[in-house]
């Protein structure tokens, strides 16, 4: 018998390499802020959207009063229905129990608590994929506890989430660099609070410059909550006081006649890349494109906007000019006005934008080749490259 025909001794045997695990990804939802519920339906797309043979998935929810909670992998569970957006604390594992990340940068472990237990390692997470909007969230604050950690995650840092997430200095910043903005007043909390008189003689200073309707919106705030339409000075006291409940610092802005057009803006290995733009049509049932008729009517937008070829290279220029300005990182959904003179004027970027199956953005690359699976693995993967701290 030939010696190739032998069994093999246990010495000799090849051992089977060990399987290496798969890059465990966190995705953190809902949060403190008025878009929480907004939140929740976008993780919930996103896990949806994750390729689980490629990575492990930890859903971390942040309940309305700032808990961490373990919740359910149940992405069915996350949508809206009947009208109405889900929470956190409906989706939670326990009342009381909270997770925990680790501050210190030698160690990525998450651990459970629950009262009168032990605490339970739940093992470490190799990136964290953040959805959520609005303040303590998208706005640098989750960004800083992050690079704390050091822990890599999708999407902006902490200085271009804090000025993407300000419509104030967004702005500032805009101009800075030479984008076009549209006319705008800021009002500051201690100027509302110490001469309210004399903030409104502002406003309507501005309106007689620029003519009304006027709209008023919270500085940092998102998904077109707490704005307000208004056509004449007997609405500003109820405007201020709705854009006031979302955030103690208001702006003004002026009324730009044209067309609303969006385009995404995404990270590849050579640079950031623009998205074909899409088009917000007149929304018929709604005053403006607000919450319900974005998230609740689910107003359709046009992929891609019926543009001109150099409309459409202009556009995707300063799509990409913006994200620049601010020093993005991952991903950016820039908002336009093609005016009536036929002049492009930024609104404002969104550093994470909506997710959810109706959103612009995944629409916008979906239309430009990339898939939602694949844009949101680009995105994760961008994320595992990047280090934490200066850079």
């Amino acid at each position: 018998m030939s010696s190739e025909n032998l069994p093999q001794s246990p010495e000799r045997a090849e051992s089977p390499e060990p399987q290496r695990p798969k890059p465990r990804v966190a995705v953190v939802f809902g949060g403190r802020s008025s878009e929480h519920g907004i939140s929740v339906v976008t993780a919930g797309a996103v896990m949806k959207a994750i390729d689980r043979t490629k990575y492990d998935v930890l859903p971390i929810g942040i309940t309305t009063d700032g808990r961490w909670a373990l919740t359910a992998d149940e992405p069915e569970r996350m949508a809206i229905t009947d009208r109405q957006v889900p929470d956190v604390d409906r989706l939670a594992e326990s009342a009381e129990g909270s997770v925990v990340l680790s501050v210190d940068p030698g160690s990525r472990e998450v651990v459970y608590t629950e009262p009168g237990s032990v605490p339970k390692a739940l093992g470490e997470v190799d990136v964290v994929f953040p959805v959520l909007h609005g303040p303590y969230g998208e706005d640098g604050t989750l960004q800083g506890l992050l690079e704390l950690s050091g822990v890599p995650y999708v999407g902006a840092g902490v200085l271009a989430s804090a000025v993407g997430q300000d419509k104030e200095y967004m702005k500032r910043v805009f101009v800075s660099f030479g984008l076009p903005v549209g006319p705008y007043e800021v009002v500051r909390p201690r100027e509302w609070d110490e001469d309210p008189a004399a903030a409104r003689r502002r406003i309507v200073d501005f309106a007689a410059e620029h003519g009304w309707p006027l709209f008023v919106k919270p500085a940092r705030g998102g998904s077109s909550m707490g704005i307000t339409k208004i056509d004449g000075v007997e609405g500003l006291d109820a405007a201020i006081e709705e854009a006031r409940r979302h955030d103690p610092k208001f702006l003004v802005e002026a009324l730009l006649r044209g067309r609303e057009i969006e385009c995404g803006v995404l990270e590849f290995e050579d640079g950031p890349r623009a998205s074909v733009p899409a088009e917000i049509p007149p929304v018929t049932a709604h005053d403006f494109y607000d919450f319900e008729a974005k998230y609740i009517d689910s107003a359709a937008g046009l992929v891609p906007a019926p543009l001109t070829e150099e409309q459409t290279a202009e556009v995707q220029r300063l799509a990409v000019a913006a994200f620049d300005a601010v020093s993005c990182e991952g991903l950016v959904r820039a908002d336009f006005f093609l005016t009536e003179d036929g002049e492009f004027v930024i609104n404002e970027i969104n550093t994470l934008p909506g997710f959810t199956p109706i959103s612009m953005y995944p629409r916008m690359w979906q239309e430009s080749g990339v898939s939602y699976p694949e844009l949101v693995d680009r995105l994760i993967q961008a994320a595992l490259t990047r280090s934490t701290g200066l850079r």
